[in-house]
């Protein structure tokens, strides 16, 4: 039951970001006087004005891939070019689509540049609608990246050891007592990490953060936050419990908060960056019956620095360990044991919670970005599945890193699609 009214309080929180997605005139009048006063060298610029602002109305439902660049409707009939890579985007679609998925999205950034890649919402059955901009799924153990990184900063190592037990589906009160008769497994945070051990991170936060210091990490990390984008994309929520069972439940990763697909990339660009958060954009151009009326940014925009670069990388160690041995080592390496990406460290961070009703849905996340040291490109992959299913955001997660690395030319990868025409057979 604590559970449920967990979710129910959950649910009332994202009530109140649907609320807002409508709201996308008020963005784009926003945005526009933002860009009217021509800030930042290399940025966003309108080159004429008009009215409303060149952005409004702009539909990434609706993105026409069969062209280079490939473009998306806006208001009245103007057309916006993307920074959306045809091939990548088609093949993200086409995962989806094969693994019979009810709804989906997958965002994929050059994290060098901000240039949005990929931006696929797949909605199986009914209107389509922008899921990689909603924020309706909860965060589930993606949330153990802000919580690593609070715990990190709080002077904790990726070596650091914490026994415990129980916690693989919930957390009870019991479980956060520290008893050496009955805690016979031990982990470090990156181990807990990797593997998800709701208990490890559960315990470490109770005894190093509390609700000031959580809460300060997930708003620089997006949280809360309305970040800067092309579009209007809903805010990722935090609703921190004042007890200290619902406080532990919620830094490891069970309800309390929510995601979008888009935050999802947003925080993986951020972490591959080394602690800076840079503007990610998708339009390159907007036109009209006239001519250019908007050219997106030319050069990199920092907009903050969220972390230092010692815990970027600290964060990256832990999340490494996730594909090398952990929650995605199966979806990332064949029966035999060998990678699909080759000499291509992966760093990343599953999700999976159900919502605790009798039709679900089952939500799986991934949220990295590869290489881990020398990065290129991040990904953020959000499904929700009914009872039965095909495949997890994992399997598209790695399906994505393969066509994007075969198209880079890298060694020994192998497209997923080549065997086939459609998407390889699944792990």
């Amino acid at each position: 039951m604590r559970d449920m009214r967990q979710w129910i309080a959950v649910g009332a929180a994202v009530g109140l970001v649907a609320v807002t997605l409508p709201m996308l005139r008020e963005h784009d009048v926003q945005l526009g006087g933002l860009l009217a006063k021509k800030t930042t060298a290399g940025g966003p610029t309108i080159t004429r004005k008009v009215e409303p602002p060149p952005l409004t109305d702009l539909d990434l439902t609706r993105i026409d891939d069969r062209r280079s660049p490939p473009t998306a409707p806006a208001h009245g009939g103007r057309v916006a070019e993307l920074t959306i890579n045809p091939l990548y985007q088609r093949a993200a679609l086409g995962f989806l689509r094969a693994g019979q998925v009810p709804e989906g999205a997958v965002v994929m950034t050059d994290i060098r540049t901000g240039k949005v890649l990929v931006w696929a919402s797949y909605v199986n059955e009914g209107a389509l609608h922008d899921v990689a901009a909603e924020a309706t799924a909860p965060s589930a153990s993606i949330f153990k990246v802000v919580t690593g990184t609070a715990l990190i900063e709080a002077g904790l190592s990726p070596s650091t050891k914490q026994c415990y037990s129980g916690g693989e589906h919930s957390i009870r009160a019991a479980d956060m007592i520290d008893n050496k008769r009955r805690d016979k497994y031990c982990a470090t945070l990156a181990q807990a990490m990797g593997r998800s051990i709701n208990t490890v991170f559960a315990r470490l936060a109770a005894k190093n953060l509390d609700h000031e210091k959580l809460g300060a990490v997930a708003a620089k990390l997006g949280w809360g936050q309305d970040t800067p984008f092309d579009v209007k994309v809903a805010t990722s929520t935090i609703a921190l419990p004042e007890d200290d069972l619902g406080f532990a439940r919620t830094a490891a990763g069970f309800w309390n908060t929510t995601l979008s697909p888009f935050q999802g990339a947003n925080l993986a660009t951020i972490v591959a960056n080394g602690g800076e958060m840079i503007r990610l954009h998708v339009v390159s151009s907007v036109k009209d019956e006239i001519g250019e009326i908007y050219q997106g940014a030319s050069e990199r925009q920092v907009l903050k620095r969220v972390m230092d670069e010692s815990t970027a990388s600290a964060v990256t160690t832990m999340m490494e360990a996730t594909v090398d041995n952990g929650t995605s080592y199966r979806s990332f390496h064949d029966r035999n044991g060998r990678a699909y990406l080759p000499d291509i460290r992966v760093a990343g961070k599953t999700g999976t919670l159900t919502k605790p009703t009798p039709e679900g849905p089952f939500y799986t996340w991934f949220v990295g970005f590869a290489p881990s040291r020398k990065p290129e490109v991040a990904i953020s992959v959000m499904v929700a599945n009914g009872a039965k299913w095909r495949v997890k955001a994992t399997n598209v997660a790695c399906d994505m890193l393969r066509t994007y690395f075969a198209d880079q030319g890298a060694p020994g990868v192998s497209d997923p699609n080549d065997r086939t025409g459609a998407t390889a057979k699944r792990r």
